[in-house]
Formats: C-alpha cells, sequence, structure tokens
C-alpha cells in the first residue's frame, strides 16, 4: 500500500455522490417516514463505512492505473460495476420515483443502489490490494445493503 492521491477513488467517489446530490432533490414521496425506522446499528456501520470508503479511497496511489495486467481485469469490473450503478439512476429517474422504484434490482442486481456501489470499491479494494478498503467496504456494505433491505421490505408491504 502506498499513499498518495488517488484520482481513481476520485473518480469513483463522485460517480457516487453526484447522481445522490441530484437524488436529494427528487427523494421519494415517503422517504423520511422510512428513514426514522432504520436500524440504529445499520445505521452507525453505513456512516463509518461511509466515512473510512470515501477516506480510503482518496489516500492510496495504489487504486490508479499503473502497469496493465490480467489483475488490472479487478480495476475494470469495479469501473462497469459503476456504470451500472449509472445506469441505475438513470432508470430511477426516468420512473415514477416511489419507494419502490429506489430500492428496485437493475440487469437482476438487487437493490441495486446499494449494492453496485459496494461491490464496485469492493473490487476497487482487490485491485489496489487494498485490505483496509476492503474492510471498509465490508462494514459499509453490512450497513447500506442492510439498510436498503429493510426499505424494500417496507416498501414491498404496500
Amino acid at each position: 500500500m502506498h499513499f498518495g492521491f488517488s484520482y481513481i477513488g476520485l473518480i469513483f467517489l463522485l460517480m457516487l455522490m453526484v447522481p445522490n446530490i441530484i437524488w436529494s432533490k427528487y427523494k421519494p414521496q415517503d422517504y423520511d417516514t422510512y428513514a426514522k425506522n432504520e436500524n440504529k446499528i445499520l445505521l452507525a456501520l453505513e456512516r463509518i463505512g461511509e466515512v473510512a470508503v470515501s477516506c480510503l479511497a482518496l489516500i492510496f496511489a495504489d487504486f490508479n492505473i499503473g502497469k496493465i495486467s490480467a489483475w488490472s481485469a479487478f480495476l475494470l469490473i469495479a469501473f462497469l460495476l459503476m456504470l451500472l450503478y449509472e445506469g441505475y439512476w438513470i432508470g430511477y429517474f426516468k420512473s415514477e420515483k416511489t419507494m419502490r422504484d429506489m430500492y428496485s434490482s437493475f440487469l437482476g442486481v438487487p437493490v441495486a443502489g446499494a449494492t453496485l456501489p459496494v461491490l464496485a470499491f469492493l473490487f476497487l479494494g482487490i485491485y489496489g490490494k487494498n485490505l483496509p478498503l476492503i474492510l471498509a467496504t465490508v462494514v459499509l456494505g453490512i450497513g447500506h445493503i442492510g439498510i436498503h433491505l429493510q426499505h424494500k421490505k417496507e416498501a414491498d408491504k404496500f
């Protein structure tokens, strides 16, 4: 692991944050009601994971493109997962923006809005051979995907 700025980490974080900033103006109508019922442990894990993943993605130069090899496939997979995440958001923004739309699957990936970026950062951590990012992504995934599954279960009741 080598400390240094990661432009790849920055690109991934921008791909993550821009749709979320736009989403803040197009939340599903009942979102705040669902958010009040979130499991506090999952919420804590999500927040810890968000901060850790965001920081770690930026401070290790190992995520930047280096020598192209078979190992580069992990970076390619990570990037493709982020592109799928962008596709999920396009679908959401074109939808009626209901809670069901928010927690829908995309190309067979369940709760795609949570699953795709978590998998992308996991593959980025594998590509960079960076155990701290891998562990932070696992923490994020438990919290973020767990909350999304909880919301999906609630939304499917109605």
